[in-house]
């Protein structure tokens, strides 16, 4: 089963590079990268996506307790190789099953900021405030910002290895299952085959 591709930015249908142009098009933004979900989260979806990354492909090590990973997806193509991965793992909380979305992009992607519920493409700046929150994001502690968002989620931001990180958990109150995440980027190698457990696709990504 293939997905049509489709924009990172807002999830609408892309007209594919053709005779005048080499890009993948969104009649409301323009150029952008295509946006691909792997049909069903697998082992074979994750060594794709990072074999084909520029950008950091963060997994939770270890997962959490009962915890799965519920989604794949990546935004870029042949032309320009992955430019933001997306994994997305899910699992029970204190306030019930919670999603968490873990994204790796270059500038001007604007895929975190779709799933933040932000308007453009890029949070700007990190502020020149304390932080939210920190992580430990390949063995090094890592600050991360609160976005506006509505309350149904709650989204975090900050910068690892020169591209954008942005943690999106579902629902807003969840936010806590952060707490037991340490971030591993799987182009560091590792072994995904004995770490990651599969689950059913996340409707996150519908």
């Amino acid at each position: 089963m293939t997905i049509p591709a489709t924009c990172p930015r807002c999830a609408g249908p892309l007209r594919a590079p053709g005779f005048w142009s080499s890009a993948w098009q969104c009649e409301r933004h323009g150029d952008v990268h295509p946006f691909h979900a792997a049909p069903v989260p697998s082992l074979a979806a994750v060594e794709r996506l990072v074999a084909d990354s520029r950008v950091p492909v963060w997994v939770p090590r270890p997962l959490p307790l009962d915890w799965t990973v519920t989604g794949v997806a990546r935004a870029g193509d042949d032309r320009t190789g992955v430019v933001a991965s997306l994994v997305a793992v899910s699992g029970p909380s204190s306030q019930g099953l919670a999603d968490l979305l873990l994204i790796a992009e270059e500038p001007g992607v604007g895929l975190g900021a779709r799933f933040a519920g932000l308007v453009g493409t890029d949070p700007g700046p990190c502020p020149d405030v304390a932080p939210d929150f920190k992580l430990e994001v390949a063995g090094h502690p890592t600050a991360l910002w609160r976005t506006a968002t509505g309350d149904d989620r709650c989204a975090l931001v900050g910068e690892s290895k020169a591209c954008w990180l942005w943690c999106v958990v579902f629902p807003d109150n969840a936010g806590a299952v952060l707490d037991r995440v340490v971030l591993h980027d799987l182009r560091d190698g590792g072994h995904p085959e004995l770490e990651l457990v599969f689950g059913a696709q996340t409707p996150r990504l519908a």
